[in-house]
């Protein structure tokens, strides 16, 4: 009697590549390609720039001696719509128009070197005092670089081809001295000045008050 055929047996099955290693694979070889053209590049690049600061140490011109109390600051943005055209052409062939905005900062001081003498009074008794101030006055606005910037620009055939021959970039400065004069404006119709001679009292009075002075009385210049 014969024996039963055995079935032959089953080739083992491949394992199937998970299409994710594939697209892995790949996409970390297109990254070091990429990185790697990009310094290459930045190596080989002609017309790559670097920056070398050559400047001078810096000269202490002279030093001055204040005698005046900071008393508020006041925070201010302005934007400039500056806008040039010229007579017999159109803004799109010469003429041109920006909009800056202008961000800074101006003080208000008190100054105690010009006191005049009798400013300051005292009671026999040496428990009451009485001071006489100026007004407080406002520096000169504090443009922030940083926070000041040209917001947007138009500018026709003519100026660009000008800004494009011209050696050096187009000239902010107007814009500048514009924000400053605005700025200005805005902070001598501000209260700033009020709040600082409400500062400048408050400080007296507490420091003079610490001093022993049961009384102490601050009194501005074109007060009675």
């Amino acid at each position: 009697m014969k024996a039963p055929l055995e079935a032959p047996p089953e080739a083992p099955q491949k394992p199937r590549r998970r299409p994710w290693r594939f697209l892995a694979g790949l996409l970390v070889v297109v990254i070091i390609l990429a990185v790697g053209a990009r310094l290459t590049w930045s190596w080989l690049n002609p017309f790559g720039e670097t920056s070398i600061d050559r400047s001078q140490p810096v000269l202490l011109q002279s030093i001055h001696n204040l005698s005046r109390f900071e008393a508020a600051t006041g925070n201010f943005q302005v934007v400039v719509d500056l806008e040039k055209d010229a007579s017999f052409l159109p803004d799109a062939v010469k003429g041109s128009r920006t909009l800056f905005v202008g961000a800074g900062g101006v003080d208000a001081y008190v100054d105690f070197g010009g006191l005049p003498n009798g400013a300051l009074t005292m009671s026999p008794d040496r428990k009451e005092v009485t001071i006489k101030l100026p007004r407080a006055q406002l520096e000169k606005p504090n443009l922030d670089n940083k926070r000041s910037y040209v917001y947007a620009q138009q500018r026709g055939l003519f100026d660009r081809v000008e800004d494009f021959l011209s050696s050096s970039p187009a000239d902010q400065q107007e814009l500048y001295v514009l924000a400053e004069k605005k700025i200005a404006e805005a902070a001598q119709a501000s209260d700033l000045r009020n709040r600082a001679d409400q500062n400048t009292k408050a400080m007296l009075q507490g420091m003079l008050g610490t001093l022993g002075f049961d009384k102490v009385t601050v009194k501005f210049a074109d007060e009675p």
